[in-house]
């Protein structure tokens, strides 16, 4: 798949599953290998670098009940813009390539 493709469809994958429940890092990737194993934690963990610098999401740090003290994502009202505009591009681009028949 083309990198730039796969970036713009991580970035909305990430934040749809952070505006569902907030999550440390580590849990992201770990659901992400499910449905891209070819992926490195690098590139996950550049893509919540940037959406956290572009106010898409925010982070708090939390001890677990066991363990380090962990970073947790969360989406913020800029974040909830961001992954509607990704949702309806992605179905834009969806019915184009539907219609096109392939």
């Amino acid at each position: 798949m083309d990198a730039q493709i796969k970036k713009g469809v991580l970035e909305m994958c990430i934040l749809h599953m952070i505006s569902e429940n907030e999550m440390y890092g580590y849990d992201i990737i770990q659901q992400i290998h499910g449905f891209f194993p070819e992926v490195t934690e690098s590139t996950i963990y550049a893509i919540l670098r940037r959406l956290h610098k572009d106010g898409a999401t925010a982070t708090f740090q939390s001890a677990g009940t066991k363990g380090p003290v962990r970073k947790y994502y969360t989406i913020t009202p800029q974040g909830l813009e961001h992954l509607a505009r990704a949702r309806a591009d992605w179905a834009h681009l969806k019915s184009i390539v539907e219609e096109m028949g392939i």
